[in-house]
């Protein structure tokens, strides 16, 4: 699980029928121009959410349906009332609601509104500059939460800016020859193989991982449309989950250093692990007859492989299924009874998937299947995602720990619909919209990770994605010209997909390096 720390909110606290939150604000807590932050930002920001998109889990629909009003008691307190009682889900969509500065927006219209123009801010940096190719941050020197406990040895530089490069390979040689300071590799074949200069052995340059433990799920899985007329069937999906040989691509082409991920909250108590237990049997009792037998009778594995060449007997146990579904090897072509041939589309907008993707493709090839890999660019992604224009989509689906808030947003039947929500799959289940209300609503949270490991077994079992691996480990180089935290602290940095968090608690080491004032990444 994970922990929360308050910065605008001195104050908080629960009725004893969970049904209202009071919260009260740091007086000390300022906007970048000097004007005091209170409750009427709270509430400009709550309305403002009308414009944000519906899909987000931060729209304003989605707190609609659970909060009943906003009660603002005077500039420094108001009170949050919900329509039945408080969740841990709830108050954690609350620690990262955005608040906007109500007096700016005055004039300005919708604070949503795409705009090249800084919007004003209160935290411990404000953009100076920026372009198409950086942006550069300079340090608040009156940041006003400056002294809070949490932020004791934090926002050590005076200036952070961050490069843009277009070409991972470009950006790579950019670093080695000192032009940043921190650079995050995730290709695994540069961190063991194309590192090895003199910069690294003489120490001058530092290689580190480490692993975040408040990040669970899968990184990466393989994402099935089940829109498609030929991906509808589960003993499909299931059969193509089959097809794919984790240990072999981990072994050749990962170093072995990927943990494949058998659960959607793997890394945590909320994973499904074995059979069911009481309690979870318990709760599935009434939908017995809509679950797969096998929920209750097989706990839930993928082959293991010998990661070495082609897996047939696996790959027979695909084609059975395959058959079972109405589709036979027909001259090397996997047929339909229609005559119609299994086409396949797997797409992704990441150039280092390639080499992961196509030995997958190979493997279908030898069911029978046309599969084919298509390359997309990151604004023609996000369309395709949304539009669920894809046959498969190589995907992300990791949570910040716990994940109550976000279940609704990603499997519900509601956002099951293109262009709504991260249902990217389709998923319309009456089951598991029940789990996903029964662990967004308790306010118990053992009840809670019942309900989430009876949905990790209906959504594993249905086949709705190929899991790839668990988090992986944060690899990163630095230029050895940083002091850092020891012991404890340490273990609370971390970065998470290229934001450099980690650089909150470091500073320059004035023996190594003299006293420069800023940072590039």
């Amino acid at each position: 699980m994970s922990a929360v720390y308050g910065l605008l909110a001195d104050g908080v606290a629960l009725s004893s029928d969970r049904k209202s939150l009071f919260i009260r604000l740091n007086p000390a807590a300022r906007w970048h121009d000097g004007v005091p932050i209170t409750t009427r930002d709270v509430h400009f920001s709550y309305d403002a959410l009308a414009s944000f998109p519906t899909s987000s889990i931060f729209s304003k629909a989605y707190l609609d349906s659970w909060i009943e009003s906003f009660e603002v008691i005077n500039d420094r307190e108001l009170v949050i009332h919900h329509r039945e009682v408080f969740t841990h889900s709830n108050l954690l969509a609350m620690t990262t609601f955005p608040v906007k500065p109500a007096h700016y927006y005055a004039d300005r219209g919708d604070p949503y509104e795409i705009t090249l123009d800084v919007p004003l801010g209160n935290g411990p940096y404000r953009v100076k500059d920026y372009s198409r190719d950086h942006v550069q941050y300079e340090r608040v020197k009156d940041y006003w939460a400056r002294d809070l406990p949490v932020n004791r040895g934090r926002h050590n530089f005076d200036r952070i800016r961050y490069d843009v490069y277009r070409d991972a390979t470009v950006a790579r040689e950019a670093f080695r020859k000192g032009l940043f300071d921190l650079y995050v590799e995730r290709d695994i074949r540069y961190w063991h193989a194309a590192n090895d200069i003199p910069a690294l052995q003489s120490g001058r340059l530092l290689k580190e991982t480490r692993q975040v433990a408040r990040i669970i799920g899968q990184q990466w899985s393989l994402v099935f449309n089940t829109a498609r007329e030929t991906l509808r069937d589960p003993r499909v999906r299931e059969a193509l989950t089959l097809a794919y040989d984790f240990e072999w691509q981990n072994r050749v082409l990962q170093h072995d250093s990927q943990r494949r991920a058998l659960s959607y909250f793997a890394g945590s108590p909320l994973a499904a692990t074995g059979l069911p237990g009481e309690e979870e049997e318990t709760l599935l009792a009434p939908f017995r007859d809509k679950i797969p037998e096998r929920v209750f009778t097989e706990p839930y594995a993928l082959p293991v492989s010998t990661g070495h060449g082609l897996n047939r007997a696996v790959l027979d146990q695909a084609r059975q299924l395959l058959a079972d579904a109405g589709w036979m090897l027909v001259d090397g072509r996997l047929e339909n009874k229609q005559g119609q041939s299994f086409t396949l589309e797997i797409a992704t907008q990441h150039v280092w998937a390639r080499r992961l993707l196509l030995p997958y493709i190979q493997s279908l090839g030898v069911l029978g299947i046309d599969a084919r890999l298509r390359l997309l660019e990151n604004v023609q992604a996000v369309r395709v995602r949304q539009h669920r224009q894809f046959d498969m989509f190589l995907n992300d689906v990791s949570f910040v720990n716990p994940p109550m808030a976000s279940l609704h947003y990603y499997f519900s039947s509601e956002h099951a619909e293109p262009g709504s929500g991260a249902n990217f799959a389709g998923i319309r289940d009456p089951v598991v919209d029940f789990l996903i209300e029964r662990a967004r609503r308790t306010p118990d949270m053992e009840t809670a990770l019942i309900a989430c490991r009876a949905l990790d077994r209906i959504l594993l079992w249905g086949f709705y994605r190929i899991p790839l691996n668990m988090p992986d480990e944060e690899r990163f180089l630095y230029w050895d010209k940083f002091g850092r935290p020891k012991d404890a602290v340490a273990s609370f940095e971390y970065l998470t997909d290229g934001l450099a968090r980690v650089i909150d608690t470091w500073w320059f080491d004035d023996v190594k390096v003299g006293p420069p004032v800023g940072l590039r990444h």
